[in-house]
């Protein structure tokens, strides 16, 4: 079977970091979802998103094809109703469609809507499904926890050496990875150390927590769960249910809290973020599709940092703060809650963050990593400088 992760509505409410990828794409707990779904379904995925992605995220498409949600996460009940759809059926839960089987004719017309269907089958077992910014680190708890069981089943750990302090029996350590002199308490939740990472010494970790492949806990960090460090980022200081999607630096002092950064940024020394208003008040966000700041429900809300962005040392974040694509942001006092993609400056004032600039930094930075920034990223980036400039206005 052909299956294809599609993008659904919640794309436009998870800006900015579906700037540069499908939904699919974004890492939550210790997977991106699509390597959930792939992992599940034991095959390979393709993606249906908007047009000027689609160079990077090809669609594949066959005689039937099954076309799943990409913003829900799975399970195992959830991926056995998947596969068994047949043609033109839909499984929905409420008004939400997870998947749908159609046929190579039928995809030409497509919209995500059951113009073509016959059938629905409708799923009553609840859903975790990625609507709004927040979702990423506030569910990225249960989502260490279901990554973690189906990472280590019938897997036998490597033992750590006895230079280290060790809380609760839910800690896997995959080939590579070199940890000494830290505490690991994971009675609070399962602990797991990627293939390579490393965890210095004096470091503190409480779970749950993800450490992914070739990342780095960097000395003395004090690390609390629902924390996920992605692939090849390196992290220090304090840091409270965050998620580092992957290739991000937040290195030295400083703290990052109820937070979501994406890939290829960099946080200053010594910067901090507010995850908490002095008045207690709910937390509101900027919401890229409404264009206008919205409640979260929530109390403790923190940085939300898109693609390519940097701040300088000593940067101060307000509760609740969305920065954009390839921001540079420096100076002293509080930037303002909401920083637009290719923005240059900070607390005095922002102007436009010339774009042949943007992308002499972003290849200096693949570079670091000897790795190419492609025409492809390139294209995707000068596309998304264009459809944010409205917002450097506002």
């Amino acid at each position: 079977m052909n299956y294809i992760l599609f993008d659904d509505a919640s794309r436009n409410h998870l800006m900015p970091f579906t700037f540069l990828r499908p939904i699919a794409d974004i890492r939550i707990g210790i997977l991106t979802i699509r390597e959930k779904w792939e992992h599940y379904l034991h095959a390979k995925t393709s993606t249906l998103t908007e047009a000027y992605l689609s160079k990077k995220y090809p669609i594949v498409q066959d005689d039937i094809n099954i076309l799943i949600n990409g913003s829900i996460l799975p399970d195992e009940e959830l991926v056995k109703s998947v596969v068994e759809l047949q043609q033109n059926q839909v499984l929905v839960s409420d008004e939400t469609i997870i998947a749908m089987a159609v046929t190579a004719k039928d995809m030409k017309k497509i919209n995500i809507e059951t113009d073509n269907i016959t059938e629905s089958i409708f799923y009553k077992k609840n859903l975790i499904k990625l609507n709004n910014l927040w979702d990423i680190f506030s569910k990225n708890d249960i989502a260490i926890r279901e990554d973690f069981k189906i990472l280590t089943r019938n897997k036998a750990s490597r033992l750590l050496s006895k230079t280290n302090k060790l809380i609760g029996d839910e800690i896997y350590i995959e080939k590579g990875a070199k940890v000494e002199c830290a505490i690991i308490n994971a009675s609070t939740g399962p602990v797991y150390i990627g293939q390579n990472a490393e965890i210095m010494e004096g470091s503190m970790i409480r779970g749950p927590f993800a450490l992914c492949h070739d990342a780095q806990v960097k000395m003395g960090a004090k690390i609390y769960g629902a924390t996920t460090i992605g692939p090849y980022s390196r992290v220090g200081g304090e840091v409270n249910n965050a998620v580092f999607f992957g290739y991000s630096n937040k290195a030295h002092d400083g703290f990052l809290g109820n937070s979501v950064i994406a890939e290829w940024c960099n946080i200053g020394a010594d910067s901090n973020n507010s995850n908490l208003k002095n008045n207690y008040e709910e937390v509101k966000l900027w919401n890229y599709a409404n264009k206008r700041f919205e409640p979260t429900g929530l109390q403790f809300v923190g940085l939300f940092m898109g693609d390519h962005s940097k701040c300088g040392i000593n940067t101060m974040f307000n509760t609740g703060t969305v920065v954009g694509v390839n921001a540079s942001i420096f100076g002293a006092g509080f930037p303002r809650n909401f920083i637009p993609s290719f923005s240059w400056g900070g607390p005095n004032g922002i102007s436009t963050y010339e774009f042949k600039k943007a992308i002499a930094v972003a290849e200096r930075v693949y570079a670091r990593r000897n790795m190419e920034l492609s025409a492809e990223e390139k294209n995707i980036l000068k596309y998304v400088y264009n459809l944010t400039l409205e917002f450097r206005y506002i």
